[in-house]
């Protein structure tokens, strides 16, 4: 038996540094293409990549491992063909004769040229794929319908085991789900030529080029029980993704290429040593150095605005006058209030396990730096984290030693990281979450991206969607583990404070706009003149993200006839007070713990929205903008509880406020609803706890237990 070769495939897809990029070119309506050109230009690229498909069939050398391969993948017909993304064409063209070859191809974007391309070579197509974690309806649930029947009929279908937009080369479960319903085999597949080129997509998407040699290897036929149960679908699917690894590293060792450059940062073996510098992360070590000799003047400038200490600057050059202790140390580093918070149980749940176990805690603000001193008093280090320049962080972590560094959420600091990974030291980046726009920043730069997310030994994601991000920058394991901040506890209330302010706010009705952002103050100041018009002497309170604008909001609302009080300036709200501005930091557990309803600030203004888990656990009912893509899932999972109301303008808010104060059992109801949300969403803590665990040297104990067996 041959394989076929047609006249067609051989697509095979398989700090601190801020970037200023240029923005794309705006394009004019009138010059976009018409529905029927971008058409007749899919049928023709997919025309022309079909014929190329087939010279590159044509001119290589087909090789086969194992030798027998056409025999054993005739003997399992009909089959599902799995392969990583893209592959799928290659294999499909090379087909052996005779044989009937379905292929499953999305609906949408590139997958029209890819669909005329396949026509070409002969291959009928089923239009669909799964969603990859996505919500959109990609025709997943016809797809699998329309191969089950084309399984029925005696034709092999063609799936990638991985779904766009990825992660790549993780198998998802439809193709499990197909192999369990139709009682037919998965085929473990790749091709690989030993000329190709390959492009800086999710994928890797592979150019193969003929005039050389064309390797396929195929895997171990895995069966899928029709009554399969949970456990067993997640290790087939885990053994197919080893299998697909394997089988595309042996078919490239038969062309003797090297599958490096065609294999996703992402999905490289945490076996391998990380990726070397790029280009670009040795510019910015570079650029770093060159600013070792300015430091001192940055802080010097920033310990005169009040935000550094001046006591406390060695620790920022990355020395300290406090000793290493003796024994494991775990070193954590959280950038401000709300990462600090959620890693505190982190710390807590570690040492339960491991009472052995040292904690050194960086943060890099005054407020994060008192409420980690304040929560941990003497069973952890404090120290600001250095400023990330080679020297520092090279000093850094040669006095400290940690024997594993976690880093929280978005803080990626590459020298800080390059630094504790040369020294063999393992990294874990947890509650992981990346904006778009910086996870747009971090792919145009992948001799950046990769080779320092490369050096992470894990990854804890918030969800899916940062899950992907993170293995497409080039994280190598990533796992989903939810949001710590579910899990944090409430914010520290000073009780004096609070008793001082309730005892000034009295029985009046009000509420706090919380961590408000610049325009926003405008809007909170509109609704409280509507508010006050229905309550007599009611308060609004406004606690700004950043206190130093506490004097511009002050003059804003006088301007709009408005009384005001700040507490910076150890004011109190009296009886005259319309508006009460919070401008100092660390008091907003305070500030919550006071108000029977908040709005969350950053969701009316497009700035993404900040915490709103921080207002529930006080037990305020919590109003939001529409803007809060900051906190997606645990936001998503409120509004289906209609455990928020929205907001998005003045009126809007004034109604809001004025109804639930009108309302108690409206606004019980809502606090009610809220708790019940986050109760659901919990877990991320002992996910976390349990990962971290997995990453430490083992108690001495266990060592000396070891030692004496032996």
């Amino acid at each position: 038996m041959r394989w076929r070769r047609p006249n067609r495939a051989a697509l095979s897809e398989s700090g601190q540094l801020t970037i200023k990029l240029r923005p794309a070119p705006k394009v004019n309506p009138s010059m976009a293409l018409t529905k029927s050109t971008k058409s007749k230009l899919m049928r023709f690229g997919g025309a022309s990549l079909g014929r190329f498909i087939g010279l590159v069939d044509r001119t290589c050398e087909h090789r086969f491992d194992p030798p027998n391969m056409q025999d054993t993948f005739v003997s399992q017909q009909p089959a599902i063909c799995a392969c990583w993304h893209g592959q799928f064409m290659m294999l499909a063209a090379s087909r052996p004769r005779d044989l009937k070859f379905s292929a499953m191809v999305a609906r949408h974007g590139d997958a029209e040229l890819i669909g005329e391309a396949m026509r070409r070579i002969g291959v009928e197509l089923i239009r669909g794929a799964g969603a990859g974690g996505r919500r959109k309806d990609r025709g997943g649930a016809y797809a699998l319908k329309a191969s089950m029947s084309a399984l029925k009929e005696g034709a092999s279908v063609v799936v990638t085991a991985d779904v766009p937009p990825g992660p790549a080369r993780r198998a998802g479960e439809g193709i499990i789900t197909l192999a369990r319903l139709s009682g037919r085999p998965i085929l473990p597949l790749a091709a690989a030529t030993s000329r190709y080129y390959s492009l800086n997509t999710w994928s890797r998407l592979t150019f193969n080029l003929p005039y050389g040699k064309l390797g396929f290897a195929m895997g171990t036929p895995i069966f899928v029980p029709r009554h399969a149960s949970p456990k067993d679908i997640e290790a087939l699917r885990r053994k197919l993704e080893v299998d697909l690894n394997e089988t595309t590293e042996r078919a490239y060792a038969l062309v003797s290429a090297d599958p490096a450059r065609a294999t996703p940062p992402g999905a490289r073996d945490p076996k391998l040593a990380p990726l070397p510098e790029g280009f670009g992360l040795k510019t910015y070590r570079a650029a770093t150095r060159a600013l070792q000799v300015a430091a001192p003047l940055v802080l010097g400038y920033r310990e005169r605005q009040g935000k550094e200490v001046r006591s406390r600057r060695a620790e920022r050059l990355g020395q300290s006058a406090i000793e290493r202790p003796t024994g494991a140390l775990l070193w954590l580093h959280a950038a401000s209030v709300g990462e600090t918070n959620a890693i505190l149980p982190v710390i807590e749940g570690l040492r339960a396990r491991r009472p052995d176990l040292h904690f050194l805690l960086t943060t890099g603000t005054l407020t994060s730096a008192r409420l980690a001193e304040d929560r941990l008093g003497d069973t952890a280090i404090h120290q600001f984290v250095p400023l990330d320049v080679p020297k520092f962080a090279r000093d850094f972590i040669a006095h400290w030693r940690p024997d594993a560094a976690v880093f929280t959420e978005s803080e990626i600091w590459p020298n800080l990281i390059l630094e504790t990974a040369a020294r063999d030291i393992p990294l874990v980046l947890i509650n992981a979450r990346m904006s778009k726009r910086s996870f747009q920043r971090w792919r145009r730069q992948p001799g950046i991206s990769a080779p320092l997310f490369n050096r992470f030994d894990l990854v804890l994601s918030q969800n899916t969607r940062f899950a992907r991000q993170f293995s497409e920058l080039g994280a190598r394991r990533v796992e989903v583990a939810g949001n710590l901040k579910v899990d944090a506890p409430p914010l520290p209330v000073d009780i004096r404070a609070y008793q001082e302010l309730a005892a000034a706010i009295r029985d009046r009705k009000s509420y706090i706009a919380a961590s408000t952002h610049n325009l926003e103050d405008e809007i909170v100041a509109d609704a409280h003149r509507r508010i006050a018009a229905v309550y007599d002497g009611f308060l609004s309170i406004i606690a700004p993200r950043h206190p130093e604008r506490g004097a511009a909001i002050a003059d804003m609302l006088k301007e709009k006839g408005l009384s005001v009080a700040r507490r910076s300036l150890q004011q109190l709200p009296d009886a005259t007070t319309g508006v009460y501005i919070a401008d100092t930091i660390g008091e907003l557990g305070t500030l919550y713990a006071l108000s029977p309803i908040a709005l969350i600030g950053g969701s009316l203004v497009n700035k993404g929205g900040q915490n709103p888990v921080e207002a529930i656990r006080h037990g305020a009912a919590v109003l939001s903008g529409p803007y809060r893509y900051n906190f997606i899932d645990i936001s998503e999972a409120l509004l289906s509880k209609g455990a928020i109301l929205e907001v998005t303008t003045a009126e809007e808010l004034a109604e809001a406020v004025i109804a639930l104060h009108g309302d108690l059992s409206q606004l019980e109801g809502l606090r009610g609803k809220a708790c019940e949300a986050l109760d659901e969403m919990t877990g991320a803590l002992d996910a976390t706890v349990d990962a971290l665990a997995a990453h430490l040297p083992e108690p001495v104990e266990s060592q000396k237990e070891l030692n004496c067996a032996s």
